[in-house]
């Protein structure tokens, strides 16, 4: 198989920049790759003037996001025009990480003739359930995210999105978000990353599951994350089995990370090889 390139589909919050040390490293090891921005991030998202120092939390709370109306399916056709440029380059991997993995989801069941490979990396892969329905199961139960629900400001309906603010100075909630996030990292790290997070996310994280006839043929890679307090390994391990279940034919190659739910974006070696390794690259 010609190398592929890579593509990298973000999380909650975040945006193409949080893939930049795993691109790096990858364009060291000589390969293509790209990070997408979905709709309303990056260079695109809301920052509300009240996010900024000092900031006014009052408006924080009640400002209207700009994300209000931004929906999953936004998000997938999106992907599918960047697809298809990179597809005419040859062979496309596309890689997801937590949320994205519902963007993943999604683009494989409308065009999975555009993607060689599919890699969720402690992604959602929801097969025989919704993200809502699965984060009530008692997989989900053991989340450190319980623990930070006092990130969130405002009312979602209201702000037509969901906000957070990640530049908290309370020490327990920044303590119970490293936690969640980045336990394995330093505080210096864990601070720097928060401050490449966005506030607003899209309230539609979808419906979609798997479609067994479309989705289900494309081949396909779970990389677990061992140390994840946010999507337990637990829950990864379901939707492995589940999706394994619906698709026996084409069962996900599944390999293991030692890593938080963002330590291999912060330290991303491991991560590159694994995507790189060639009997992954040829399965």
């Amino acid at each position: 198989m010609t190398d592929p390139t890579y593509v990298f589909v973000h999380g909650s919050n975040s945006n193409s920049f949080s893939w930049a040390p795993l691109m790096r490293e990858l364009a060291l090891l000589g390969h293509r790759a790209l990070a997408v921005d979905l709709p309303g991030h990056g260079f695109s998202a809301p920052f509300p003037v009240s996010y900024q120092a000092p900031q006014d939390l009052g408006a924080l709370a009640s400002t209207p996001s700009d994300l209000a109306g931004v929906t999953l399916a936004d998000a997938v056709d999106h992907v599918i025009g960047v697809l298809r440029r990179a597809g005419e380059h040859g062979p496309v991997f596309l890689v997801g990480h937590s949320r994205g993995g519902a963007t993943l989801t999604g683009v494989g069941n409308k065009a999975p003739e555009l993607v060689d490979r599919i890699v969720y990396i402690s992604a959602w892969c929801c097969v025989d359930l919704t993200v809502g329905e699965y984060m009530a199961t008692p997989e989900y139960a053991t989340s450190a995210l319980g623990d930070t629900a006092g990130v969130l400001t405002g009312d979602p309906a209201t702000l037509g999105a969901l906000r957070m603010n990640w530049r908290t100075a309370d020490p327990a909630l920044l303590a119970a978000l490293k936690k969640a996030m980045l336990a394995d990292g330093s505080e210096q790290e864990f601070l720097a990353y928060l401050n490449t997070l966005e506030p607003d996310e899209s309230l539609d994280a979808g419906t979609e599951r798997v479609d067994a006839a479309t989705w289900g043929r494309i081949p396909r890679t779970y990389i677990r994350l061992a140390r994840d307090t946010s999507i337990p390994i637990a829950l990864q391990d379901r939707f492995i089995r589940e999706a394994d279940a619906l698709t026996p034919d084409n069962p996900f190659d599944v390999r293991t990370l030692e890593s938080s739910h963002v330590g291999f974006l912060v330290h991303p070696e491991e991560a590159a090889a694994l995507l790189t390794d060639r009997q992954f690259s040829t399965k």
